[in-house]
């Protein structure tokens, strides 16, 4: 069982900057490939990036690209997003989901349902 807690959410006004944060158990966190996703009320859950196990290599959501960093630091078992230069539009419930399963396309992780374990979720609101 994995355990997933975020931190960082908070209020923001456009162009400006978070930080999100996730922590996790288990003793498997370099194996596990990492994702960020968002959901704003009424949508549907969204991806937002994902980053490889010990590789680390990355994916992004044309949304973001350019604008949004995932970094993971395997000794203290926590995945990072850095949110540059945000928008009204960015505004949404932000939840980090761990994968188990490997698949050789990045762009399977961009759905919710490869990912096995999920954390309760931050609130980010940027202000226009």
């Amino acid at each position: 069982q994995v355990q997933l807690v975020e931190s960082g959410g908070g209020l923001v006004q456009a162009g400006g900057s978070l930080k999100l944060s996730c922590a996790a158990s288990g003793r498997s966190f370099s194996s596990y490939t990492m994702g960020w996703f968002r959901q704003a009320p009424g949508k549907e859950r969204e991806f937002v990036a994902t980053i490889r196990g010990r590789a680390g290599g990355t994916y992004y959501a044309d949304s973001v690209k350019g604008r949004f960093t995932i970094f993971r630091d395997n000794a203290q078992n926590t995945v990072s997003l850095q949110m540059n230069n945000l928008k009204p539009e960015d505004t949404a419930v932000y939840y980090c989901a761990a994968g188990t399963a490997y698949y050789s396309s990045n762009y399977r992780y961009t759905s919710p349902s490869v990912y096995d374990y999920w954390g309760q979720g931050t609130q980010v609101t940027v202000s226009s």
